[in-house]
């Protein structure tokens, strides 16, 4: 495909999702995905935090190259993406000190990225380092790897880069961030805390009330459209009164082992649901009517965002991204709760995919170069990834012969293969 100038060869990129839990590696040349890792592979910790230093090793190893040989490394987060957000937060909200100290050192760690890596692999890195603005990253990841020609794309989960969801739509291989809902609003978060309230405290664990959620009935309802409140245009809120992530620093420990993620609710939240269960208490009718109730109310946000985002932008293709569309049941339910007759879900939605099979945009240069990335993809082990944008901006995806797209989906199962054996 494309040569560097400068030395011949393929361009080499580097995609990671760093400094945060589901850490992941992956490696394209020319487009072409060579490996592609979680750092909980080797590490044997599920949902491994941190520096990938494993996954970019074992990556680095399969493409036969060392980091000086890296064109370019992308990161699935922007500190400056919504920065007027931020600090209107910070003027309006007045949180707590700690809450602020504690961004700081995060956008610190994304930004010394380059650096970490060279003292890790003992080797200079010398190309440039891409920051991706999050929900940018999980829209590409979910419509350039998709069937369709255009779609509406749907990234929703707990925050990145101080949004919790954004949208647009998929044209021709372009896809762009129309719109958002910004922190301290967020259905996963919403989610994460009605987890941890049920007894449920580890990261990953929401998948155990959705699980739990059919053996109840939603009783609990009515309280549940009192913590979220749906508005106008297909966005929601938070009522924050039950939420302490807003104004207090809740733990968040994303460093060398399992994530650990503090409190997110507050004792008014214990005031209109009842007591909190314990993590070895027992399951009772309550516990599951509660689960039901919140998968419920996360569905009603859901399908309110997506028939309005119908309405708005009238295709009937529909994309999905982000850790909430790890939601299987509420997925299940896209053709018969919402106008949508087409869906494509990105198959490793949460963040690892935004580092892993899904290479976060990385340039407007780099895009030209390494094209035809969804074509290679459309194969049923295919991994996804992203390519060609600016930060902020838009997606492209080329078009190729059939006899290139062919060799590549080729390509592409034999490296999936690799992948899920090693």
């Amino acid at each position: 495909m494309g040569l560097d100038a400068r030395t011949g060869r393929g361009v080499n990129v580097l995609g990671l999702n760093a400094f945060h839990g589901d850490a992941s590696a992956c490696l394209l040349r020319d487009g072409v995905l060579v490996a592609a890792a979680e750092e909980e592979r080797f590490r044997r910790v599920k949902h491994w935090a941190g520096f990938p230093l494993e996954a970019i090793r074992y990556c680095l190893k399969e493409a036969g190259i060392g980091l000086g040989d890296v064109d370019h490394v992308a990161l699935n987060q922007d500190a400056s993406a919504n920065l007027w957000r931020k600090l209107g937060f910070l003027v309006t909200q007045r949180p707590d000190l700690s809450l602020i100290l504690d961004r700081v050192r995060n956008k610190r760690e994304r930004e010394g990225a380059a650096a970490t890596l060279a003292r890790e692999l003992g080797t200079p890195f010398r190309g440039e380092v891409q920051h991706v603005e999050h929900h940018l990253a999980h829209l590409a990841s979910a419509y350039t790897v998709s069937p369709f020609e255009e779609a509406v794309a749907v990234s929703v989960d707990g925050f990145g880069d101080f949004a919790s969801a954004g949208w647009g739509a998929g044209r021709g291989g372009i896809v762009e961030v129309d719109d958002r809902v910004y922190f301290p609003h967020s259905l996963g978060i919403f989610y994460q805390a009605l987890t941890q309230f049920l007894g449920f405290p580890d990261y990953g664990d929401e998948y155990k009330v959705m699980g739990l959620a059919p053996y109840g009935e939603p009783a609990f309802l009515p309280q549940m459209r009192r913590i979220v409140r749906l508005s106008e245009g297909g966005a929601f809120e938070l009522d924050l009164a039950y939420f302490r992530h807003a104004t207090e620093k809740v733990d968040y420990e994303w460093d060398g082992g399992a994530p650990v993620v503090g409190t997110l609710y507050s004792k008014a939240l214990v005031e209109l649901l009842g007591p909190a269960r314990g993590a070895a208490e027992e399951l009772t009718q309550r516990h599951r009517d509660l689960a039901r109730s919140a998968q419920a109310m996360y569905e009603e946000a859901l399908f309110h965002l997506l028939s309005c985002l119908h309405a708005r932008y009238k295709m009937d293709a529909l994309c999905l991204a982000g850790g909430c569309a790890m939601n299987s049941v509420a997925n299940g339910k896209v053709y018969a709760r919402s106008p949508f007759r087409k869906l494509y879900v990105q198959a490793a939605a949460g963040d690892a995919a935004s580092g892993r099979p899904a290479l976060p945009p990385i340039s407007r240069s780099a895009a030209r170069i390494a094209r035809g990335v969804r074509d290679d993809l459309q194969s049923d082990h295919g991994a996804p990834r992203d390519h060609g944008a600016r930060s902020h901006g838009r997606i492209d995806d080329d078009s190729r012969t059939d006899k290139d797209r062919d060799r590549s989906s080729r390509r592409c199962r034999s490296r999936a293969r690799l992948v899920r054996s090693g």
